[in-house]
């Protein structure tokens, strides 16, 4: 059965995940993390995807960029993934494949979940125990929304910008934010939803997108639907935490 197209709509955000082959690593050395990155600024010359934030693991990436057209991440995706092999490959004295298969991404609902996804990348450090705060991780775009760090790598969403009037507002709610941690329930739906290759959204947005796209978003499961929940599940804006 083929597997169906990748879900992308023009001007809508995707969280995009790609991971070295069985686990190794893609980076060996601050100046393969300062490659990838100059890679990554080359491949979107043109401008074809907005990107918001990154962080570099070190056998995998994490990007949300928001795509001008249904093919521009995977154009992307693609002339990164194949200059960066070159470098890797030239200088390590290596063959053969990097990454393994092509990348994983999902769509996501900017009201409900677009902050929650750039905290999600931005913490991830933090989870895997590489550093106790954020700001101590050299290879995110945390040092540009939290303390206004040069990265002209960075286009920020209009998410972001409302935080405050003037950067030093949006650096001061950003970090509040972030230092909340990671709504469980926001990592588990945006986890499962780039494995997936669906959408990380609200209900109603959903509900629209599969009018749109004709198909269902939802798994398929076996015996008798669950009985949906009277309250609606909740949504990871930066208001639910207070501030």
């Amino acid at each position: 059965m083929p597997r169906r197209p990748r879900l992308v709509l023009p001007g809508q955000p995707l969280h995009i995940v790609q991971r070295g082959h069985n686990g190794t690593a893609i980076f060996r050395c601050p100046s393969d993390y300062r490659v990838y990155l100059r890679h990554l600024a080359r491949a979107n010359d043109h401008g074809d995807c907005a990107v918001h934030a990154y962080v570099l693991m070190s056998n995998h990436v994490h990007l949300v960029v928001t795509p001008a057209c249904r093919t521009a991440a995977s154009r992307l995706m693609k002339s990164l993934g194949q200059s960066y092999v070159r470098y890797v490959n030239d200088r390590y004295q290596r063959r053969g494949t990097l990454w393994q298969d092509r990348f994983y991404s999902c769509l996501i609902d900017s009201e409900a979940y677009l902050l929650a996804c750039y905290r999600y990348v931005e913490r991830n450090p933090v989870r895997a125990g590489m550093v106790a705060d954020a700001a101590d991780y050299p290879w995110s775009s945390y040092g540009w929304h939290g303390y206004g760090e040069v990265n002209p790598l960075i286009n920020d969403h209009p998410l972001y910008e409302a935080l405050g009037s003037q950067p030093v507002e949006r650096q001061r709610v950003y970090r509040q934010f972030l230092s909340a941690g990671a709504v469980d329930r926001a990592v588990v739906v945006l986890r499962e939803a780039t494995r997936r290759g669906t959408a990380a959204a609200s209900v109603n947005f959903k509900r629209r997108l599969e009018a749109e796209l004709g198909y269902s978003l939802e798994r398929r499961q076996a015996g008798r639907p669950r009985r949906s929940s009277k309250n609606p599940s909740p949504e990871f804006g930066i208001s639910k935490i207070g501030v």
